[in-house]
């Protein structure tokens, strides 16, 4: 999919691309164009792609990327078809090269084109309260809703029988049909991330999107980031209660359930049918298993296997939980 909220630019040939990202072109690289910068798991041969840790060997190893900034270690698992680049610091240098490609996406300033609705074609196409500004190029279904003081942005896409509640923002966002969005809410912004500088901190741009499928609800002042280089995804019917925070690149699945003031850092994968107890936290990086429930309050800080269910913090295996915690029984 092309995306439609960020402007790209390039083709950079290789040797150009190293050259302003101040990487040094050890191997001598020339005589091919970059097209794009992505993920390891998206990336085509015309892509560069990133490597930084062992733990997404296995998407390296199946990388369709023909360059790929990496460590000497890590190097070894790339197929033959990807030329490494070895540099010291893989995240920062990633960073460089996406602001290259995509040099609007370091801002997340509000979007300037946005006009009242009364001045859009959406005047008479969709039940409105006051104070609704949209931006150039948006796109709203039928039977749609928007309340007081909302802001819509440029290229947002609204699918079919969607409600979106007062003082909303949506943003780098495709919400398909039959979707609740209740007051409150930020979704679209860019991620918190960055890596830390004792001068100046380096944002890292976040060029992903945010996708919420077909039936799903978001909560009362819950927020939703963009994906850094993949997009943060919402499944189908999947139901998130108020005050819910999900950082950059998660993956959500459907059916799941997701109570109060949980949060969830970023690059997650949630399989189908998860239940989130209320004030628990997911660490990044984490696989959660499908038909996993995670007790309220609890700290989950490593991958959770299907059908499991934790308790606590760190998280454990609820039996495990209940053993070590007398007094939770007689709360049973």
């Amino acid at each position: 999919m092309i995306n439609p909220f960020f402007k790209k630019f390039g083709p950079f040939e290789i040797d150009k691309l190293l050259s302003l990202s101040s990487i040094k072109n050890l191997k001598n690289y020339t005589d091919f164009k970059i097209s794009n910068i992505e993920d390891l798991s998206t990336a085509k041969k015309s892509s560069i792609t990133f490597f930084h840790s062992k733990k997404y060997e296995h998407m390296a190893s199946k990388t369709k990327a023909s360059f790929c900034l990496t460590t000497k270690n890590l190097s070894q698992f790339l197929p033959s078809t990807c030329k490494p680049i070895i540099v010291e610091n893989v995240l920062v240098l990633t960073a460089k090269i996406t602001e290259i490609f995509y040099p609007t996406a370091i801002n997340d300033n509000f979007d300037k084109d946005v006009e009242e609705i009364k001045d859009t074609v959406f005047y008479k196409k969709v039940d409105f309260g006051r104070n609704v500004l949209i931006g150039k190029k948006v796109q709203i279904g039928k039977n749609c809703s928007l309340g007081h003081n909302t802001i819509i942005e440029s290229n947002v896409i609204i699918g079919d029988n969607c409600s979106v509640g007062s003082n909303v923002i949506l943003r780098n966002t495709i919400i398909k049909d039959n979707v609740n969005i209740l007051d409150g809410c930020i979704i679209g912004k860019k991620g918190f991330g960055f890596f830390p500088d004792k001068e100046k901190n380096i944002r890292y741009p976040h060029i992903g999107i945010v996708i919420i499928e077909e039936n799903s609800e978001i909560g009362c002042g819950s927020t939703i980031d963009r994906g850094s280089l993949s997009n943060t995804i919402i499944g189908k019917n999947t139901f998130l209660d108020n005050q819910i925070h999900i950082a950059h690149n998660n993956k959500i699945g459907k059916n799941c359930i997701i109570a109060g003031q949980v949060g969830l850092a970023g690059s997650s994968t949630l399989g189908d049918n998860v239940i989130i107890g209320g004030q628990a936290g997911v660490s990044g990086h984490l696989k959660i298993g499908n038909n996993v429930q995670i007790g309220g309050g609890s700290g989950v800080l490593k991958n959770i296997p299907n059908n499991s269910r934790v308790m606590g913090y760190p998280a454990k295996g609820l039996k495990d939980f209940i053993k070590g915690n007398k007094w939770f029984t007689k709360l049973l």
